[in-house]
């Protein structure tokens, strides 16, 4: 049908503007914007959606002076719908790393930590060799592991504002299509035991954290993983601990699916308070 989709007899408006304050949003009644172009994540753009009509942004990438970020499972309770409208859902990679991270906090305090990703290659990439302002993104992702940037251990803090100054990282970008691992290596201020950190995993993922973070103890990898709705499946058998204080945890997430899933899980919140 002429500017529209329709699923199921059901009609969506198909709109193309190159500048957001021109969509009709008030006229289509349209609530919560989820912003997806990755062209607007500061807030003074993001507004440009409010001024045509919207009530909320939301933003499915990391923001700069958004009104909060927010991760499901570890923070939306600190939504206010009277002073939040531009709100961004941080990245893949926050997402399966905050909620293992709150876990460890709770239980056990975190003094400091490194984590790194092991990330599957993403459209931010070049498929040959070509101009980046990153140039080890320049080089071909399909045919090499790529050290890059990562913001998603210190924006953690953003969710989790005691962890502050706690944690950085870096990823690796590998050729696979999806499916990627986050790698934290922490210290604690009071010895623990692997089995004391996958107890709490366990209980966790059983409890108010399920459908947000899982546990396996099974040999599983990556693949097994595609299509995964939970943000954070955290891999047992690869816990580690040395010298008491110092552990490893490694976890699994599908970085398009279980991410897009929160998108959707976190439409849905902040609907039901509007």
């Amino acid at each position: 049908k002429k500017d529209s989709l329709v699923v199921n007899g059901k009609e969506i408006k198909v709109l193309a503007e190159r500048d957001p304050k021109n969509f009709p949003w008030k006229a289509l009644g349209v609530d919560i914007v989820v912003e997806s172009t990755g062209l607007f994540t500061k807030r003074e753009k993001a507004m440009a959606h409010i001024q045509a009509g919207a009530k909320k942004v939301i933003i499915s990438a990391p923001a700069t002076d958004e009104d909060i970020t927010i991760v499901m499972g570890v923070n939306e309770k600190s939504y206010d719908n009277a002073k939040h409208n531009i709100i961004s859902n941080a990245s893949c990679t926050t997402n399966c790393l905050a909620p293992f991270a709150k876990v460890l906090q709770d239980n056990f305090g975190i003094v400091k930590g490194l984590m790194t990703t092991v990330h599957s290659y993403t459209n931010d990439q070049r498929i040959l060799d070509l101009p980046h302002k990153d140039l080890r993104r320049a080089r071909a992702a399909a045919q090499s592991i790529i050290p890059t940037t990562t913001g998603a251990a210190k924006a953690v803090a953003k969710v989790l504002p005691e962890l502050k100054g706690k944690l950085n990282g870096f990823a690796l970008r590998v050729p696979t299509p999806t499916v990627s691992i986050t790698d934290l290596v922490f210290e604690t201020p009071k010895p623990v035991t692997v089995e004391e950190i996958n107890a709490a995993f366990k209980k966790a993922a059983e409890g108010d954290m399920k459908g947000i973070l899982g546990y396996s103890d099974e040999p599983l990898v990556s693949i097994d993983y595609r299509g995964d709705s939970r943000s954070s499946i955290v891999d047992g058998l690869s816990t580690m601990v040395i010298g008491e204080n110092m552990a490893k945890v490694v976890s699994w997430y599908d970085n398009e699916w279980a991410y897009s899933n929160r998108i959707v899980d976190l439409v849905n919140y902040v609907a039901e308070r509007l």
